[in-house]
């Protein structure tokens, strides 16, 4: 059974810097990309930012670069996203995505295979 397990939301407070995680299993981790997605209230699920799967090439949202940080650990098969600066805009639910050889080409919506259920992430002003 595929697996991405998204943890580490809550209520943050404006400016804050929560990390989030995003744990993999029943698949060959390293051979997909991954990425983080988000919807917020009303909002359409997009991108925040991905990882390819062969030259570990990084995407950001315009929106997020420069505050967010993407990485991952292929032995611990998990995904994180470091978030710096948190503002209201940011709350939504966080998703965690992969596919197979992807590349960052892949990361939106339906250029990624597998989902998980997501955490929220609530950004107080």
């Amino acid at each position: 059974d595929v697996q991405l397990q998204a943890s580490g939301g809550g209520l943050v407070q404006a400016g804050g810097s929560p990390r989030l995680s995003c744990e993999a299993s029943g698949f060959s981790f390293d051979d997909h990309a991954i990425g983080w997605f988000r919807q917020a209230p009303g909002k359409e699920r997009e991108a925040v930012s991905c990882i390819g799967s062969e030259d570990g090439r990084t995407y950001y949202a315009d929106s997020v670069k420069g505050r967010f940080t993407v990485s991952k650990d292929n032995a611990k098969k998990t995904m994180y996203l470091q978030m710096n600066g948190l503002k209201p805009e940011d709350t939504a639910i966080y998703y965690c995505a992969s596919r197979l050889r992807g590349s960052i080409f892949s990361c939106y919506e339906y250029g990624m295979d597998y989902w998980g259920k997501g955490t929220q992430v609530t950004v107080s002003s």
